[in-house]
C-alpha cells in the first residue's frame, strides 16, 4: 500500500481529528446562526440617515485637516481655541486615508459583509491555527507513545521517509480542510450579507485584500501545524507540545514581557512571536517604544515603530524550520523502543 495513502487513512480514522472537525463545524454554525439572528435588511429610512451621518463624519475630517494646515501655516485667527494636531497634517488628510466613513458604518443591527469579513476571517484563522497545532501534535505524539511508529517501521524501515510522509500527509490534509472550511465559512456569511444584511462595498480591492489576508492565514496554519508536529516528535508525546506552548506563553510572552518592560528594554515586542504573527497576518503591525522619546523634552515625539510582514514571516519560518529539522534529527538517532 502507498505510504501516503496509509497515513491519510490513519489520520482520518483518529477520533481526536474527528472530534476537532465536529467542533469546527459547531463553532462555525453557532457564529453564523448568531449573526443571522442579529441582522436585518435596512430600510430606506435607515440608509438615508446612515448616509447623512457618514457625510457629516467626512466633513468633520476635512475640517480637522484644514484647521491643522491653518495652524501649521500660522493663519489661525487670534483668540481662537488651539486644538492638538500632529506635526504632519497629511495624517489627517482625508484623501490619504485608507478608508473613509460610509453609510454601513452607522447602521445598527445590520450585518455588512464588507465590514465584518476581515474580523470573521481572523476568527477562522485563529481556530484553524489551533486546529492544526493540536492535530499535528496528537497525530505523531499518539503514534510515538503507543508504538504505532515502531510497527510502521517494521513495514517500511526508513525512518526519515516515514516521518516525512507523516508530516507531508498532515500538512496536505490540514491545508485541504482549511481551504474547504474557508470557502464554506466565508460563503455562508456572504449569503447572510446578501439576504439578511447590507450587500455593498464588495469592490475588487476588497476581494484582493481579503484574499491576501486569507493566503497569509493559510501559511500561518501550516506553520502552526508543523510546529505542533515537531514539538510532539521532540518530546515523544502530545503533552510535550502542549506543555511547551503553554510554557512559552506564560514564561516568555507574559513573564519576560513584564520583565523587559520593568528594565525598560528597547522594543521588547520584537522579541515576541505573537508580534510577528500579528504583523504577518495584518501585513504590518505598529508598536510603541518609550525609549525613543527619552530626552526629547516637552515637544512632540512619535515613539511608534512598525514591524513589516517580511521580517515577521522570516522569523516564523526560521523557528518552524529549526524545530522541524531538530525533530527529524532526533527521530533519526533516538531509540524508539
Amino acid at each position: 500500500m502507498n505510504l501516503f495513502r496509509a497515513e491519510l487513512e490513519r489520520l482520518a480514522a483518529r477520533r481526536f481529528v474527528q472530534l476537532m472537525v465536529v467542533l469546527l463545524v459547531l463553532a462555525f454554525g453557532v457564529t453564523a446562526a448568531t449573526t443571522l439572528a442579529g441582522s436585518h435588511r435596512p430600510s430606506s429610512t435607515e440608509l438615508i440617515e446612515a448616509g447623512n451621518q457618514a457625510a457629516r463624519a467626512r466633513q468633520q475630517m476635512e475640517q480637522a485637516y484644514q484647521q491643522c494646515v491653518a495652524q501649521v501655516n500660522g493663519s489661525v485667527p487670534p483668540g481662537s481655541e488651539i486644538d492638538y494636531f500632529p506635526a504632519n497634517c497629511s495624517e489627517l488628510d482625508p484623501a490619504r486615508q485608507d478608508r473613509l466613513p460610509v453609510a454601513a458604518d452607522f447602521l445598527t443591527g445590520v450585518f455588512t459583509f464588507a465590514n465584518q469579513a476581515r474580523p470573521l476571517l481572523y476568527f477562522l484563522i485563529a481556530f484553524l491555527v489551533l486546529f492544526g497545532f493540536l492535530v499535528g501534535a496528537s497525530y505523531i505524539g499518539a503514534d510515538l507513545n503507543s508504538g504505532g511508529v515502531v510497527n510502521l517501521l517494521l513495514w517500511r524501515p526508513r525512518r526519515l521517509a516515514v516521518l516525512g510522509a507523516k508530516l507531508g500527509t498532515l500538512l496536505g490534509s490540514v491545508l485541504v480542510l482549511s481551504l474547504l472550511a474557508s470557502a464554506a465559512y466565508l460563503g455562508t456569511f456572504w449569503v447572510i450579507g446578501q439576504t439578511a444584511g447590507l450587500a455593498s462595498g464588495l469592490s475588487a480591492t476588497f476581494w484582493r485584500e481579503l484574499g491576501a489576508t486569507h493566503g497569509r492565514g493559510m501559511v500561518l496554519v501550516l506553520l502552526a501545524t508543523a510546529m505542533g508536529f515537531a514539538l510532539a516528535t521532540l518530546g515523544r508525546h502530545t503533552s510535550a507540545a502542549l506543555g511547551t506552548a503553554a510554557a512559552y506563553a506564560v514564561v516568555w510572552e507574559l513573564g519576560a514581557r513584564l520583565v523587559l518592560e520593568i528594565v525598560d528594554a528597547p522594543r521588547p515586542d520584537q522579541l515576541m512571536l505573537s508580534s510577528h504573527i500579528g504583523a504577518w497576518l495584518a501585513g504590518e503591525a505598529s508598536f510603541w517604544d518609550p525609549r525613543a522619546c527619552v530626552g526629547s523634552g516637552n515637544g512632540f515625539c512619535d515613539g511608534s515603530y512598525t514591524l513589516g510582514w517580511g521580517p515577521a514571516i522570516a522569523v516564523l519560518v526560521t523557528v518552524t524550520v529549526a524545530l522541524t529539522v531538530g525533530a527529524f534529527t532526533a527521530f533519526r538517532r533516538r531509540d524508539l523502543i
